[in-house]
């Protein structure tokens, strides 16, 4: 399969174009950056496309990819309900065209937000702590927004109320930000990676599910799983797990 890395020069795509080089079936034929125009000339050829850029350049880029023909995995997070409308209307238009859209390509944090929604139903209490390095541009992380979402989803459909919480004032933020109902707070420090807690509570017991990456090659066995499986999924796919059979 011929390959295109968009992002090719940043921290996630230096790592992902050292994934392609070193798998056998897969040729690395364009690493375009900032400031590259994605056509199909600049593709050279590439059948699909790993995107991992910034959330203000995503969408113009995936659907540039899109008007290409080519296939799309993209791990650029931060995306909204109305961004991934403009991807969905742009698809309607190409519809041989796959693009797969994840919070998270570490097969342990894919687990781990499964793991979790199930969990849910079962707790009176639930908060998601997501840790990332410093260049990390937004917050929460796209994998915290997820799992709170899920968390939330799976306390609907059990029919459980608001979460206990006697806090009346919290002028500085200290209880983080709720995501529908569920506080998530982001953490961002030196020396890590990406990483994420989510800590369910009882009466007198607790349940702790956690991911750790602790280096960008984590996320290449998603991406490669991605690369293999979007050409045959028409249409847009968000989250790894659709492909997982979780």
């Amino acid at each position: 399969m011929k390959v295109a890395v968009i992002g090719a020069q940043g921290r996630m795509g230096t790592a992902m174009s050292a994934g392609v080089q070193a798998t056998e079936g897969l040729d690395l034929v364009a690493s375009l950056d900032a400031g590259d125009e994605i056509t199909v000339g600049s593709l050279n050829g590439a059948e699909a496309a790993i995107e991992f850029t910034r959330p203000d350049s995503t969408v113009a880029n995936v659907l540039a990819l899109i008007d290409a023909g080519v296939h799309c995995v993209v791990g650029t997070t931060g995306w909204t309900g109305e961004s991934l409308d403009l991807v969905k209307e742009k698809l309607e238009q190409n519809p041989s065209i796959g693009v797969l859209i994840a919070p998270n390509y570490a097969l342990s944090a894919v687990l781990a937000m499964v793991f979790a929604k199930k969990a849910a139903a079962y707790f009176e209490s639930a908060e998601v702590i997501e840790l990332h390095h410093p260049g990390k541009v937004d917050a929460p992380s796209g994998t915290a927004l997820t799992t709170a979402q899920h968390i939330a989803q799976a306390r609907r459909e059990a029919g459980l109320g608001e979460m206990p919480d006697a806090t009346e004032t919290d002028p500085h933020g200290a209880r983080g930000a709720v995501i529908e109902g569920v506080h998530v707070h982001a953490v961002r420090l030196r020396g890590l990676t990406a990483h994420e807690e989510v800590v369910f509570g009882n009466p007198g017991e607790q349940l702790t599910i956690r991911t750790d990456s602790f280096d960008r090659e984590s996320f290449f066995p998603g991406v490669l799983l991605g690369l293999r499986e979007v050409g045959k999924r028409p249409g847009l796919t968000y989250g790894l797990d659709q492909l997982m059979e979780l």
